[in-house]
């Protein structure tokens, strides 16, 4: 397996974006330390979504090349972590809160869901 290391790096930058996400969503806006730690997770997000860019689909079908149907949540993260990001510049709160919630919720809990079934790295570590 000779993309294990993007694995690892994808494993340890999702699980930050889902610890500082989680904080991020139950927590106060607009604090200070809300924006530090919201750049930081935009950051961890896009890491986390253009390394999987590079890791082949192992389950079901390919869409494209060696891209499968997971990695259009890889497309949607680098489409709304932008989008969000600009919406705040532009003080849009409602679009840049949707968009936070959208990204959280495809990117983090959606993909996190098939990560752990039972035909998947993640589950095969974990459980096996």
């Amino acid at each position: 397996m000779e993309y294990l290391g993007l694995v690892y790096f994808h494993l340890v930058t999702v699980v930050l974006a889902f610890v500082i996400g989680t904080y991020l969503l139950i927590k106060r806006k607009g604090t200070k330390y809300h924006k530090i730690l919201g750049r930081f997770y935009m950051v961890l997000m896009l890491l986390t979504a253009i390394s999987t860019l590079f890791i082949p689909a192992q389950v079901g079908g390919f869409i494209f090349y060696h891209f499968g149907y997971i990695h259009i949540l890889s497309f949607i993260t680098l489409y709304t972590v932008p989008e969000a990001y600009i919406a705040i510049k532009k003080h849009n709160v409602k679009k840049h809160r949707n968009s936070m919630i959208i990204l959280y919720v495809s990117a983090i809990l959606i993909a996190g869901t098939f990560a752990f079934t039972p035909v998947r790295l993640l589950h095969t570590w974990l459980f096996v």
